[in-house]
């Protein structure tokens, strides 16, 4: 899987309005998961999926059902992704270096018919 650092063109048109829109309401909820996951010590590298649909990634955290909000928000953290070999054990190191500081930016799977990669969106600022 490649990884970048920059968010992808493709991202811009599409899907960043409907992420940007939703994250206004969720982000205090994932900055406060990624926390305790992080305080816990389960990972310094949490993850949240997200998708329109089902997906088998992680634990369902916020349901576009449940919220009035265009994704369903999963969470989970780097280890999954390496035993589901979504990222090769070869760039568990390139994945770790390109992975913005959790305290500042959420960083989001977003798995879309079209589109599935990494993005990392900033927490507004308190």
């Amino acid at each position: 899987m490649m990884m970048r650092d920059d968010n992808d063109p493709e991202l811009n048109g599409k899907y960043l309005g409907t992420i940007t829109k939703d994250f206004v309401k969720i982000a205090e909820t994932l900055k406060e998961a990624s926390y305790q996951i992080r305080s816990r010590k389960f990972s310094d590298h949490p993850i949240f999926p997200i998708c329109k649909s089902e997906q088998p990634i992680g634990q369902l955290l916020i349901s576009n059902s449940e919220l009035k909000v265009d994704w369903n928000y999963y969470i989970t953290y780097l280890d999954e992704f390496i035993q589901r070999q979504l990222i090769d054990e070869n760039a568990v190191e390139d994945f770790k270096k390109a992975y913005k500081d959790p305290d500042e930016y959420c960083c989001l799977f977003v798995v879309d018919q079209d589109f599935t990669n990494f993005v990392y969106i900033p927490y507004p600022n308190d």
